[in-house]
């Protein structure tokens, strides 16, 4: 096979493929590596796809963090749009609970989790709700770092106030069914308190292996979500502490008000707890 050339990269080895793009390990011309996000030939002029490709550069790009996938260049040609990120490998919690790497998953849940709520708190506290909160979003190296990716969907926190309001765009409901929020599903203004929701159904399938809710289709799931009181995590996984899943399931509030105001809140309780009842030492950092 030629050897392909985008930009100035060559693509060296296909790392993920989605429904609209395509994820590379590429190298500049001096070797340097770096992950590529390119939109698959038939999307590469579809509005739509184009302005979340583009999105999720331009947040990775304002948003310096450790533990936030870092951007490095937003190419918005008309045949090969792309956007090159730090090289991080793509092994998404997600892809490690299919895969059932549960050995790797509870030896460094703690650090996984707490660096994640550490990346996502930084995000909201600059002004944006990532709104797309889940395992696929968390990726993971064999020691454990964290870069939390995908800000395709991600948006400006309203203001707050009379005119905030009345200048608010009209929230468009995206997300992925398994982790919004009930305001998220309806299509209210998002504060920091939907990604908290989102991040306690992430962990939840994180420590259990399936999310909070699982429905015979879209719409039930999405009832679920605004209406059902989700089980214990407990139940699903006898080994999670007391705290633990207390901490989740105050997480999965149905109504924000009673969820953690923001990520500090959640991280000072995670400071305080165990994940698993047979861990020799508290979680966190």
């Amino acid at each position: 096979m030629a050897e392909e050339i985008v930009g100035n990269y060559r693509l060296v080895n296909v790392m993920l493929t989605g429904h609209s793009m395509q994820t590379w390990e590429v190298t500049d011309m001096s070797g340097r590596r770096f992950c590529m996000k390119l939109l698959l030939p038939e999307k590469a002029g579809d509005p739509a796809q184009r302005r979340m490709l583009f999105n999720d550069g331009e947040v990775g790009k304002l948003l310096a963090h450790p533990n936030l996938l870092k951007t490095i260049e937003i190419n918005k040609d008309a045949r090969n749009p792309y956007v090159v990120t730090e090289f991080f490998p793509i092994a998404s919690l997600k892809h490690r609970i299919v895969r059932k790497q549960f050995d790797f998953i509870k030896e460094h849940a703690a650090r996984v989790i707490t660096l994640a709520a550490t990346g996502l708190g930084y995000m909201n506290q600059r002004g944006w709700v990532h709104r797309d909160v889940k395992p696929d979003n968390i990726f993971t190296n064999n020691a454990g770092e964290v870069r939390v990716g995908d800000f395709a969907l991600a948006q400006k926190k309203q203001k707050a106030g009379f005119f905030g309001k009345l200048f608010a765009r009209k929230t468009t409901t995206q997300g992925t069914r398994s982790y919004m929020s009930p305001e998220q599903i309806r299509g209210e203004d998002l504060d920091e308190r939907a990604d908290v929701y989102s991040f306690g159904a992430s962990i939840y399938e994180i420590t259990t292996y399936r999310p909070p809710f699982r429905a015979g289709s879209n719409q039930e799931l999405l009832g679920k979500h605004i209406a059902e009181k989700p089980v214990s995590p407990q139940a699903h996984n006898p080994d999670l502490s007391d705290e633990f899943a207390q901490l989740v399931l105050d997480m999965l509030a149905k109504k924000r008000e009673q969820r953690p105001a923001d990520f500090n809140q959640v991280l000072a309780r995670l400071k305080k707890i165990r994940i698993y009842k047979s861990e020799a030492v508290a979680s966190g950092d």
